[in-house]
């Protein structure tokens, strides 16, 4: 057994808490069997048995311990997240990591069968496709839901309009027109509640089978087979969707995400554009544009909407689930003519999605500027964030390629063949929230298996974005031993 003491000062708030240990010494003891963090582990665990760590008590930072006892950060910190999701330990956002405040935890032997596992706590969401929520404008917001609310007609506060409120259509269409390049009409225009209602009505009537790019969100995959609908994977590279490979697929519609290409970045480039236009055009078929991070693009001017070379054979979908909050539950379908009454016919006789209150102020919101205002702010914000997020991993993760960001609140990174899912578990110890690439691959897709982790940096506050990139650092696996002398770039890829 190998004994070693710890010594740590005492934090500043110690004082503050009056079952705390002021400073502390702490007297380990691994037992030289097993692991590193099984031995860590179990010292932490029989320290508080017997009373030696209190509840309370605040554990040193696991650099310093692992400092301390010679051994790697990761395993500190993968040691203190177990202990805390069994309960031994509570963790919590600047405050440090303490033990639990109960006065007798419980043995696995007293607990008369096996120990049932508890949900991981999150303590850092990098899930991708969420904004900033404290960013919402709310003072904007209200102002313009007095005028808009003051301002309107007697009949919008009867029964809605399925086609939406026609002030929401009017400024939506000058809107789309100068900021996306979308050509339409007011007449034209359907409010939704979202991408995902959007795609219900469609699948009321669709046909047949629906391309969609190899890597995509399963739940809009979903949306379609429950329609009935088959899908068939489009390869995607750099450059977006092969669009080249759409008449081998006999499909009749196709589903893109031509701004950003979501989760892997870049847009659909201009040849490609062009050439799923013309094929709608000699086949009779469908594009449907889901405008994904269309209004977030960083290192360039935003790339315009697939729908304004051909209104006819494009359907765009766009929401303010990204640009405002995705709880408003607004979105719009900028449809081909022959398709509107279809769709309202889908949607029903009168609205029962958006609430016509909600269709007033951002009508106001936008034709007052404070749409625009608020996504220029909300640019530079999460540009500083894409740059802190890059700069972090080039400085201690080199060796990880970053892809994906120009544009968007989330960015891929690209992880060593064979070390995605260890690299979740290693993040769901350390109490984030993330996605791997694994799961947005279709099923049927003939492209080879990327390993990567999506993550968005669009959720957490300001105050803790710099601990939870630090809590990511560590998640991430290292440079192998046998790997190159110098690390891989950071790529700004898309």
């Amino acid at each position: 057994m190998t004994e070693q003491w710890v010594n740590h000062e005492q934090s500043p708030d110690a004082a503050a808490l009056p079952d705390a240990v002021s400073g502390t010494d702490f007297h380990l003891a691994l037992s030289g069997e097993g692991g590193l963090r099984e031995q860590l582990m179990d010292a932490v665990r029989e320290a508080i048995r017997s009373g030696r760590l209190v509840p309370g008590t605040r554990l040193p930072p696991y650099r310093s311990l692992a400092q301390d006892l010679g051994i790697a950060r990761n395993t500190v910190a993968d040691a203190y997240a177990e202990l805390v999701e069994e309960g031994w330990l509570a963790a919590r956002q600047g405050s440090g990591t303490r033990v639990a405040k109960r006065a007798a935890p419980l043995r696995p032997e007293q607990s008369g069968g096996p120990q049932r596992r508890t949900r991981r706590r999150v303590l850092h969401d990098l899930m991708p496709s969420s904004p900033d929520a404290a960013a919402f404008p709310r003072t904007a917001w209200t102002a313009s839901a007095r005028r808009a609310i003051g301002a309107a007609p007697n009949d919008a506060f009867g029964v809605g309009d399925p086609r939406g409120r026609p002030e929401l259509r009017e400024t939506l269409a000058e809107y789309l027109a100068r900021a996306r390049g979308v050509r339409t009409e007011p007449d034209r225009i359907v409010i939704c509640a979202g991408f995902a209602h959007a795609m219900r009505l469609l699948g009321t009537f669709l046909e047949g089978s629906v391309a969609v790019e190899s890597y995509g969100l399963d739940f809009h995959r979903s949306l379609l087979h429950e329609a009935g609908l088959r899908t068939v994977p489009l390869t995607v590279d750099a450059h977006g969707a092969l669009t080249d490979e759409l008449p081998g697929t006999g499909a009749r519609t196709v589903l893109l995400t031509p701004a950003h290409q979501f989760p892997t970045g870049g847009p659909l480039h201009p040849e490609r554009r062009a050439a799923v236009v013309d094929w709608a055009r000699s086949g009779g078929g469908l594009v449907v544009e889901d405008d994904y991070d269309g209004e977030f693009r960083y290192d360039r001017q935003p790339v315009g909407a697939v729908q304004g070379l051909d209104p006819d054979r494009v359907v765009y979908i766009g929401s303010t689930s990204k640009s405002l909050s995705p709880a408003m539950r607004l979105g719009w379908m900028v449809l081909p003519g022959w398709m509107v009454d279809r769709v309202v016919a889908a949607k029903g006789p009168r609205e029962m999605w958006s609430g016509v209150m909600d269709q007033l102020t951002l009508a106001d919101f936008i034709a007052c500027g404070a749409y625009d205002k608020h996504l220029r702010r909300m640019r530079l914000h999460y540009r500083r964030r894409r740059d802190l997020l890059a700069s972090t991993l080039a400085e201690r993760a080199p060796h990880i390629a970053v892809s994906g960001v120009a544009a968007g609140l989330h960015a891929v990174l690209e992880l060593p063949p064979g070390t995605e899912e260890a690299a979740l578990r290693a993040a769901r110890r350390a109490g984030l929230a993330l996605d791997g690439l694994g799961p947005y691959r279709h099923v049927d897709s003939t492209m080879p298996p990327r390993d990567g982790l999506v993550i968005g940096y669009g959720t957490p506050p300001d105050h803790a974005f710099g601990a939870a990139l630090d809590a990511l650092c560590l998640a991430l696996p290292d440079l192998p031993e046998d790997g190159p002398a110098t690390a891989r770039r950071t790529s700004r890829r898309g």
